[in-house]
């Protein structure tokens, strides 16, 4: 017995483990083309959210349609291990237990973090199966994994022996609550309200004063240095003098250098090398003392003096109070600035100089430029992404790679004595040692004299080998999967990680192989709430992914979110879309039970069947050109929308009652088997986007083997059609429309059947006149040269049709409510038209209220019309 209702919940848990057990999801290579995508890896310790949601329904629905097309389709799976993000939850995890990071050595730390890792990782790809997502499981990889991390390590070694990797000590990006460094890309500039403090420094053995401005006034404490320019009269004694810095009261040269805009504020610029980019870079000019006032967690430390332990945002505001009472503050204004802010932990970043590990961009990204920018090789969708690309691109600097992090890839440096260049890089503790025992020439060197580098590698350094190290590229680029599976051909993310990751994997796979890593980029936009909020726990506006799914469904859910995901745009997620999904697929599952419910028989095929068949057969090829040519272009949405017009509107609305038997009357087994092809044709559409649904269907349909499911069906082929059957039909759809809307504005009863005669002036054709005779009840449908008195009237472009009233309506009666009805509009059109007449309206009226009243004037004379025409063929 097939259920009255579709029960998602229960079909769900049934079909996926049906698809587990018979393996549908595991690819091996074969003779078969190979569609291959790689999953963005979510942080290991992540749940899933609504972006989650969205981007992984995309790609289950690429990855199924291309198992349905014959391709040998490979989803690869997998979580990333995100050091700072993971290492942070690890920290706070020891501290609620009353146990320092600090405290533990390497080992014992990496022990919690790997117990915490083994606890929550890999809840997310659970959450992802609840979707429906048909990644192969077999192969899923974690960025941590032995094989994995290898790869990263034997990367860094060969970047490293190509003379790309480079240890450097620079003004780096500064996380102290992460306790690490950032690259570039991972520091978001916020606007901020802040202040702009005026500090007076005075002039050494004089009553003089200089006034500089800052928003940060307690780095003077660092400030080894007043600026000017050389060409600034205002200030030109005071070369060769030195300032006294406040509170501390060092003694400080005035240096002169035309890196000062001597318009901006008083000319006068404060020199701290420690603590900016541009002041180290005057401070190495002039040969400043370097005094970093910081802690790694941005307290002061002793040359903060009294402020020492203090976190600098509130020694911001006592030094400002300790600088007014001294009258060392000239004055204080609100100051709207940049502030830069960590991706990941939100903290406001500190410059600070750090030896750290940089990777040489130069060179590395030219191929990637290349392949999107010029060849298109590889095709960005959208392709206004192309814009955002090239500026990262051309504008790139030296990747900082190393992070003070435990939780990641430990850095293969390894030291063997006191000096800066003291080290030697290898992928394991015994190959290092070989080259140190050559590079120092003394063999008495042993592993007990070797220190590996304590820093990690930052994250992004591991993801971007992806592609490549999932199939084991790196460390075996010879290997049968490798081989076979990549390049891969699509990759579906955020635009917010085009640089982190997308750039990144394109750079490395040139690098390493001389291919793209994928063909095509699908960029999804972000999820946001009805209010154009981006969804958050914090704003409350974020739904509970799987609370969807339990309330509407998987395919429900799958639905709602991509029929509004257009590629790039941000999508307006409103839980009644996922509503619309759910009645989708109760639509689809009545039409199922309304086929299945007819008895069949071995009877003559009526014409108006035969017709509407051959009519949905060309209304199917037409739709299947129109979603190959959306898949094409990645719009997905508009794909679904088609299949969901395609299945609602003319499968639903028109075919099945086209062919529908009379009550209690059976159908005719061609008419029958047809129907249930054109199901199936359907199912084979909608299957990648409501999996469940479309399997369930397709198994009830007909007892199948584990060889014949669905989910490995063949995909409906593309062939020729014939368009004038749509068009003309989309005519008779026109005048079925007409003879309904009599019926409903005459309450002539459908049974009631009733007699239609036409005027063919459009020539139009006949081919589905016994469509129109049984969707209409009609006893007649006759062509006639003239106008047919006594009859109700409506037009279908110039061909005119005319219902004889005869016997179906009072005639009398209802002339007598035509011509009420005739009178009311009179009078109502009067009423406007006295309006227009009277000027004063006309002058003192807005231009929007006039133009309504024209157009309630025009809508009164079309209605008279059409009723004074009514009339006269009643009379």
């Amino acid at each position: 017995m097939i259920p009255s209702q579709f029960n998602a919940k229960e079909v769900e848990k049934k079909w996926y483990d049906y698809w587990m057990k018979n393996n549908y999801f595991h690819s091996k290579p074969d003779h078969r083309q190979p569609y291959t995508i790689t999953i963005p890896p979510p942080n290991v310790t992540g749940v899933l959210h609504m972006g989650h949601m969205l981007n992984n329904t995309i790609q289950d629905v690429l990855i199924r349609r291309a198992r349905l097309k014959g391709f040998n389709a490979c989803w690869v799976p997998g979580t990333d291990h995100a050091s700072i993000a993971t290492e942070a939850k690890v920290v706070a995890k020891l501290k609620s237990e009353g146990i320092n990071k600090n405290d533990l050595t390497r080992e014992e730390f990496l022990k919690h973090a790997w117990d915490w890792t083994n606890k929550y990782g890999g809840t997310i790809l659970e959450q992802l199966k609840q979707l429906g997502c048909s990644c192969d499981w077999d192969r899923t990889k974690f960025t941590m994994d032995p094989d994995m991390s290898a790869s990263v390590i034997r990367s860094f070694v060969d970047l490293y022996n190509k003379g790309l990797i480079y240890r450097g000590y620079r003004m780096v990006n500064w996380d102290p609550e992460a306790k690490t460094t950032l690259s570039d890309e991972e520091v978001i500039y916020e606007e901020r309200q802040g202040k702009l403090y005026h500090l007076k420094y005075a002039i050494e053995n004089s009553n003089e004063f200089v006034t500089i401005a800052t928003t940060r006034p307690e780095t003077i404490l660092g400030d080894t240095a007043i600026c000017i320019h050389p060409d600034d009269e205002r200030y030109t004694h005071l070369k060769g003098k030195n300032a006294i810095v406040p509170i501390c009261n060092r003694v400080i040269p005035i240096i002169f250098d035309d890196y000062v805009d001597m318009e901006f504020g008083t000319g006068c610029l404060k020199v701290t090398p420690a603590h900016d980019i541009n002041d180290k870079t005057l401070g190495e000019k002039h040969n400043l003392e370097i005094i970093d006032i910081f802690n790694e967690d941005a307290s002061l430390n002793s040359y903060g003096l009294h402020y020492q332990g203090k976190d600098r945002f509130v020694v911001r505001e006592e030094i400002a109070i300790e600088l007014e009472n001294i009258g060392a503050l000239a004055k204080t204004e609100n100051h709207l600035n940049k502030v830069g802010t960590s991706e990941r932990t939100k903290a406001v970043i500190e410059p600070r100089l750090s030896d750290q590990w940089f990777l040489s961009m130069e060179d590395l990204v030219k191929p990637a430029i290349k392949a999107v920018l010029e060849t298109e090789e590889i095709k960005l969708y959208p392709s206004r992404f192309n814009n955002t690309y090239r500026h990262w691109l051309e504008n790139i600097r030296d990747w900082n790679i190393s992070r003070q992090l435990w939780w990641g890839q430990q850095i293969p440096a390894y030291y063997y004595g006191d000096g800066k260049e003291d080290f030697v890089v290898a992928e394991n503790i015994e190959d290092a040692l070989r080259l140190a025992q050559e590079k120092t020439n003394n063999q008495q060197l042993t592993i007990d004299n070797l220190t590996q580098d304590a820093d990690a590698l930052d994250t992004w350094f591991s993801s971007w080998l992806w592609p490549m190290a999932v199939f084991g590229g790196i460390m075996e680029p010879e290997n049968e999967d490798f081989k076979y599976y990549y390049p891969t051909n699509d990759l579906v993310t955020g635009p917010d990680i085009l640089f982190f990751w997308v750039a990144r994997m394109i750079i490395a796979g040139y690098e390493y192989t001389g291919k793209k890593p994928f063909t095509n980029v699908y960029l999804t936009g972000l999820v946001r709430d009805k209010q154009r909020r981006k969804m958050s726990k914090s704003l409350g506006n974020s739904p509970e992914p799987l609370e969807l799914i339990e309330k509407f469904g998987a395919d429900g859910v799958r639905v709602g979110l991509l029929l509004s995901a257009s590629a790039g745009n941000d999508i307006l997620f409103d839980e009644e879309l996922c509503n619309n999904g759910k009645a989708f697929a109760n639509k689809i599952w009545n039409a199922f039970r309304l086929i299945k419910g007819w008895e069949v028989a071995d009877i003559a095929q009526p014409e108006s069947s035969k017709v509407a068949i051959e009519w949905y057969e060309a209304k199917l090829q037409q739709t299947l050109v129109e979603i190959e040519d959306h898949f094409d272009k990645y719009r997905l949405s508009d794909a679904l929308m088609s299949i969901y017009k395609l299945v609602w509107d003319d499968f639903c609305s028109w075919f099945l009652e086209m062919i529908k038997p009379a009550y209690q009357q059976p159908i005719d087994r061609a008419t029958f088997d047809k129907a249930i092809e054109m199901l199936e044709a359907n199912l084979k559409l909608l299957h990648p986007f409501m999996p469940f649904l479309t399997e369930e269907i397709w198994q009830y349909i007909a007892e199948r083997t584990p060889e014949q499911a669905l989910i490995i069906a063949e995909y409906p082929k593309a062939i020729s059609f014939d368009t004038k059957l749509i068009t003309d039909f989309d005519f008779a759809a026109e005048v079925i429309a007409g003879i309904r809307t009599i019926r409903k504005e005459k309450n002539i009863a459908m049974k009631d059947a009733v007699a239609l005669m036409a005027v063919n002036h459009e020539n139009a054709s006949t081919y589905f006149d016994s469509v129109i005779v049984k969707l209409g009840n009609l006893s007649d449908l006759e062509y006639v040269t003239d106008k047919v008195d006594g009859a109700l009237t409506y037009r279908v472009k110039s061909n005119e049709y005319f219902i004889p009233v005869s016997g179906n309506i009072d005639i009398a009666a209802e002339i007598a409510k035509l011509t009420e009805e005739l009178k009311y509009t009179q009078g109502f059109l009067r009423s406007v038209q006295g309006k227009l007449a009277n000027e004063k309206f006309v002058s003192g009226a807005p231009p929007q209220v006039i133009d309504n009243e024209r157009k309630k004037e025009a809508d009164a004379l079309a209605k008279i019309a059409t009723i004074e025409q009514s009339l006269n063929s009643l009379k």
